[in-house]
C-alpha cells in the first residue's frame, strides 16, 4: 500500500508537495477505510482531490503516470529525453532536476523509493528498505561524470558478473528496475518490488483513457470479472443483462505491422502473433439489453459497441480497472472519476470500492462536491485540494490542515463558499 508521494519541479508542482494516505487516529469510517499495516502505521483505501481548473489536479495523475511508466520502460538510445516538462513559469527552475519520493508498503515491510532526473538522466536513484528503525540502501545509483554507477548492498549476493551486466543496461535515462528486467538474476528482496509495482501499481485512468478495450479483454478471459461487470451495469441501470464478447483475426499489411511492433506498450503475446500470422485479435462486444415491448413480454436485443453511450462504456471500462484493482489489491489513480458518470454511480462505485478493498487504493480527482455532503462516504483525512498560486505553481493541501474543521455542518456548503479554497476565482 502506498503510504505517500511527493513530487517537486514536475509540471506545475513548482516546490514538494506530498499526498499522504496515512490515517488520522479519527475512528469514524474506519472499517472501511483504514488499513493497519503494522503496529504503527494506519492507511487510508482512499484519496479524493479536488481543485479548480487549471489548479494542478490532473497534473498530480500525470506524476503518477510518469512514475509508472518509468519503471518498466525500457530505453533503446540513450539520447531519448524523458517525456515531462519541469515547472517552466520561472527561468530558473526549468533548469533544476525534478524529485520524486514513494513510500509504500509491501506487507508490513515500509519501502522507500528516491528518484532525481531531468530530461536527459536519471540524477540519482535509490531504494531502501526498513527492516527495522534504520533503513537498509538496497541499491543506490548515482550519476558521476556523465556515467551511471549503481551499488547494491552486498546482503543481495549479486555476483560481479551480473552487477557489470545491469551497469551496461542501464542507460542514463531508464530505471534500475527496467535494466534489472532485462538481466538473468534473481534478487528476491528487489523482486519483491518489481513484482508491487507490476501488478499492483496500475496504470492511471483519464477521460481520454480508452478503457472497453482493456475491459473486453478481462471478461472475454476471466468470467468473475464478467459477471462484476455486469453486475455493475445492471445497477447504473442500462438494462444490459450481460456482455457478449467475440474474437476475430485482423489481417494487417507489412507497414502497420512494422509500426505497431515498435510500440513498447504492446505485449510478447501480440508481437508474437504480428511476426508470425501478420494479424491482430480484435475483440467485438455485444451488449444484451432487456427491453419490455407493448404485450408487456421481455426479449433480449444484441446492439453493438457503437450503439452504446459515453456513460455506459465509461462505466464497463471503471468497473473491469475495479475489478483488477480489488482482486489485485493494488493502487489506481484516476483523473475526473465523475466523468460520463451519474452522481448516484459515483457514490454507489466509491462505496462498493471501500466495502470490497482489503488493501486496495483509489485515488481520484473531481469537480463534483456532492460527494463532501455524504457524511458516511468520506473521512475528513482522505480529502486533499490542489490550489494555483501567484507564480502559477501548484499547492497541495488536505482538509485536516484547517483547523476547526470538526465543528463544520457541511463541508460542501463550506468548500462552495470557498473556505478551503480551491475553487474558481470567477
Amino acid at each position: 500500500m502506498i503510504l505517500s508521494f511527493s513530487v517537486q519541479n514536475f509540471l506545475s508542482f513548482k516546490e514538494r508537495v506530498t499526498l499522504s494516505f496515512e490515517a488520522t487516529n479519527d475512528k469514524h469510517l474506519e472499517e472501511y477505510h483504514v488499513v493497519q499495516v503494522n503496529e504503527k502505521t494506519r492507511i487510508n483505501k482512499l484519496g479524493v482531490v479536488y481543485g479548480a481548473n487549471a489548479s494542478g489536479k490532473s497534473n498530480l495523475i500525470k506524476a503518477f503516470l510518469f512514475l509508472h511508466d518509468f519503471f518498466e520502460t525500457t530505453m533503446t538510445s540513450k539520447d531519448k529525453h524523458l517525456p515531462f516538462n519541469p515547472f517552466l513559469l520561472n527561468e530558473s527552475d526549468k533548469d533544476e532536476n525534478s524529485h520524486f519520493e514513494l513510500a509504500f508498503f509491501i506487507g508490513s515491510q515500509k519501502h522507500l523509493y528516491q528518484l532525481e532526473f531531468n530530461k536527459q538522466h536519471v540524477v540519482s536513484e535509490q531504494l531502501l528498505k526498513y527492516k527495522s528503525i534504520r533503513p537498509t540502501v538496497l541499491f543506490q545509483r548515482k550519476l558521476k561524470n556523465k556515467v551511471t554507477e549503481i551499488r547494491f548492498n552486498e546482503t543481495l549476493g549479486i555476483s560481479k558478473a551480473v552487477k557489470e551486466e545491469i551497469q551496461v543496461k542501464c542507460l542514463n535515462n531508464m530505471s534500475v528496475f527496467a535494466a534489472l528486467g532485462q538481466v538473468n538474476a534473481r534478487l528476491p528482496e528487489i523482486e519483491d518490488v518489481t513484482g508491487w509495482f507490476a501488478n499492483r501499481f496500475h496504470p492511471v485512468v483519464t477521460p481520454d483513457t480508452q478503457l472497453s478495450g482493456f475491459a473486453k479483454g478481462l471478461i472475454s478471459q476471466d468470467e468473475t470479472a464478467r459477471k462484476y461487470v455486469v453486475a455493475l451495469l445492471n445497477y447504473a441501470d442500462f438494462n444490459i443483462e450481460d456482455v457478449l464478447i467475440k474474437r476475430t483475426e485482423h489481417k494487417l499489411a507489412e507497414q502497420q505491422i512494422a509500426e505497431l511492433l515498435a510500440i513498447d506498450q504492446i505485449s510478447a503475446e501480440v508481437k508474437a502473433q504480428l511476426e508470425t500470422k501478420k494479424t491482430i485479435p480484435i475483440l467485438e462486444a455485444k451488449y444484451a439489453h432487456r427491453v419490455v415491448n407493448k404485450e408487456g413480454t421481455t426479449r433480449s436485443v444484441d446492439l453493438p459497441e457503437a450503439l452504446q453511450s459515453a456513460g455506459t462504456l465509461r462505466t464497463m471500462g471503471l468497473a473491469g480497472v475495479f475489478h483488477r484493482v480489488l482482486t489485485s489489491e493494488g493502487f489506481v489513480a484516476i483523473d475526473e472519476m465523475e466523468s460520463s458518470l451519474h452522481p448516484k454511480l459515483i457514490h454507489h462505485l466509491i462505496e462498493t470500492f471501500l466495502k470490497e478493498s482489503k488493501k486496495s487504493q483509489l485515488l481520484f480527482t473531481t469537480h463534483y462536491d456532492g460527494l463532501l455532503a455524504d457524511e458516511e462516504l468520506l473521512r475528513k483525512d482522505t480529502i486533499w485540494f490542489t490550489e494555483k498560486q501567484p507564480d502559477g505553481g501548484s499547492a497541495l493541501y488536505s482538509l485536516i490542515d484547517f483547523k476547526g474543521v470538526n465543528r463544520i455542518a457541511s463541508l460542501q456548503k463550506a468548500y462552495r463558499y470557498g473556505k478551503f479554497g480551491a475553487i474558481p476565482n470567477l
